[in-house]
């Protein structure tokens, strides 16, 4: 894990070493200064040699316009190595997440996702800077400092290193504890984050079911357990910066009683005393900025931890020699395909053919596998056995994205993105000319309504396009189709959430949709799809019932049923 963190530092390993020089030559300035306290004290100021004092005044200036000049360039600059860092990987994670399976987002929360993506790279972002660089500093301060104090007085030393042991070991027993606080805080953190956008995305519902209080409850309940934990996080953060702070003060102790009883029996000078006292705050500073690193480490690789378990997750596969799918007719052979969803079987040994240009229908009850039948065409889901042939070519063979750019869908869920009408179209064809996007509108009988509005195709539709109503929604995403033209069609329920008025003006715009095109068909109400070519009745025991409208309505069985039911003659 650390090697792959590592590697994030690659496109900026220049502006970072120059962080880690620009550090160095700050914290050389740091130590240049107890020495000239230390030769002021015992030469220049008892011999009254004003040149001298004169001489380290402008040198002291000197240093701290190059310590503020060093600062200046570690805040800015080494900050961009953390953020540049912090989006490579936000990069990577939302490109990976792209490409991986439906199955993934079927059990995993969006606002989980949301906080990995935010919350946990921003820690990210601030080790991957503060990290190094505090680390590169205490271990030179560290250094340079007990050189400098051993070739003042060695036994003094001997006596404050023996102290740091203890401070060690105690650093390393609390940072076990501390790690799984920090991880556990990051969990909860994403519960809460994923019941807010949860419970956001549905106010309207809340509202509507006067729900305010269950859903203050269901908020106050994961927002308690938040504060437990983040309680008991900091109990133990207390304990470990209460400890450590503790220990450098015992430090700070030895040196100023035994310091002090040394310069007594006139072991050391006062000068020295002094230098030594300095040199042992610039000795005690880095093992401040370790304890400080320590907690940053932790928060930092928890959340980087939490990016690796997403990273890890397997992407969608496709085989190296894969090839374009090209000129598509749009034949469709289900071959013996079974497929099951966490363990429960939903198709059984499918086997079907659907001739280019032609209609399937699919009915039955609820469960019975119809949109997972659509969904295997596109390989939303692989299937377990079996396989799906176009134009005599498994889907298996096919890369995803030729296969995927010939395949349309229409669903009864329309999802529009946040922003302008136009740029929802555009989503069928992304480098469509405006004049593509207004053919598709008119083929969606939308363009009349969208010239009606005041920005027209520039118009915002708010969050998932809560300003336009169900029939609006639904014949932009038809727009969409229309712009894509793809050979193979798939309409999942398309209308069934309409009501009869707007079901009927949008089935116009799906006839002209469905020309000379392999169309599938999942339909809830009969009588749109009485023209189809074919009929599948398809139950949770399998294809039970197929024909046409006609030849199924003679048979008298589960689709006669269902027509009886729906009132279609």
């Amino acid at each position: 894990m650390i090697k792959k963190f590592i590697s994030y530092y690659k496109p900026y390993r220049g502006l970072f070493f120059a962080d880690l020089i620009v550090a160095t030559i700050a914290t050389l300035c740091n130590l240049i200064y107890p020495m000239m306290t230390r030769t002021l004290v015992n030469d220049a100021i008892p011999n009254k040699e004003i040149k001298v004092i004169g001489i380290f005044a402008i040198i002291l200036m000197v240093l701290y316009l190059i310590k503020a000049g060093c600062c200046y360039f570690m805040q800015y600059f080494g900050h961009l190595v953390g953020v540049g860092m912090q989006g490579d990987m936000r990069r990577d994670m939302f490109k990976h997440l792209e490409k991986l399976p439906n199955s993934y987002f079927d059990n995993t929360k969006t606002g989980d996702l949301m906080s990995r993506m935010i919350n946990d790279l921003m820690d990210i972002s601030e080790l991957a800077h503060h990290g190094p660089e505090d680390l590169f500093i205490s271990i030179i301060m560290f250094l340079g400092s007990f050189i400098i104090l051993s070739t003042i007085n060695v036994p003094l030393t001997i006596l404050i290193f023996a102290f740091v042991p203890f401070i060690v070991i105690f650093t390393l027993k609390k940072r076990k504890k501390m790690n799984k606080c920090f991880m556990e805080t990051r969990v909860h953190t994403s519960a809460i984050n994923s019941t807010l956008e949860n419970s956001i995305a549905g106010i309207r519902i809340s509202k509507a079911f006067v729900a305010e209080e269950y859903e203050n409850e269901k908020f106050n309940k994961g927002n308690n357990k938040f504060k437990e934990v983040r309680r008991q996080s900091y109990k133990v953060m207390a304990e470990y910066f209460a400890g450590v702070n503790f220990g450098v003060d015992i430090l700070d102790y030895v040196v100023l009683i035994a310091g002090g009883i040394f310069t007594y029996y006139n072991t050391i000078n006062l000068g020295d005393f002094l230098a030594y006292m300095l040199y042992v705050k610039l000795f005690t500073d880095p093992i401040k900025k370790l304890i400080n690193f320590v907690e940053q480490y932790q928060n930092g690789m928890t959340g980087f931890k939490r990016f690796i378990d997403i990273m890890n997750v397997e992407e969608e596969k496709e085989k190296d020699n894969a090839i374009e799918l090209e000129k598509v007719e749009g034949n469709i052979n289900f071959e013996n395909v079974c497929f099951s969803y966490e363990n429960e079987k939903v198709l059984d040994k499918i086997t079907l053919s659907i001739e280019k240009g032609k209609m399937l229908a699919l009915v039955g009850p609820s469960g019975g596998g119809k949109t997972t039948f659509c969904n295997l065409i596109p390989r939303f889901y692989d299937v377990d056995k079996g396989d799906i042939k176009i134009d005599g070519k498994s889907i298996y063979d096919i890369k995803l994205d030729s296969l995927r750019k010939n395949i349309g869908i229409v669903q009864q869920e329309v999802f529009l993105y946040t922003g302008t009408i136009k740029e929802n179209i555009k989503y069928g064809k992304q480098d469509a000319s405006d004049d593509e996007v207004i053919e598709a509108a008119k083929k969606a009988n939308i363009h009349e309504f969208i010239m009606g509005l005041k920005d027209g195709y520039d118009t915002y539709i708010g969050e998932r396009g809560i300003k336009l109503s169900g029939g609006q929604k639904q014949r932009i995403s038809i727009a969409r189709v229309f712009l894509k033209n793809p050979p193979i069609l798939i309409l999942d329920e398309a209308t069934s959430a309409l009501d009869n008025v707007t079901e009927y003006l949008i089935q116009k715009s799906l006839e002209d949709l469905c020309k000379d095109r392999t169309t599938i068909v999942v339909a809830h109400r009969l009588s749109t799809i009485k023209n189809a070519d074919e009929i599948i009745v398809l139950t949770d025991k399998g294809i039970k019932e197929r024909g046409s409208h006609k030849e199924l309505i003679k048979k008298g069985g589960i689709y006669d049923e269902l027509n009886r039911y729906s009132k279609v003659n």
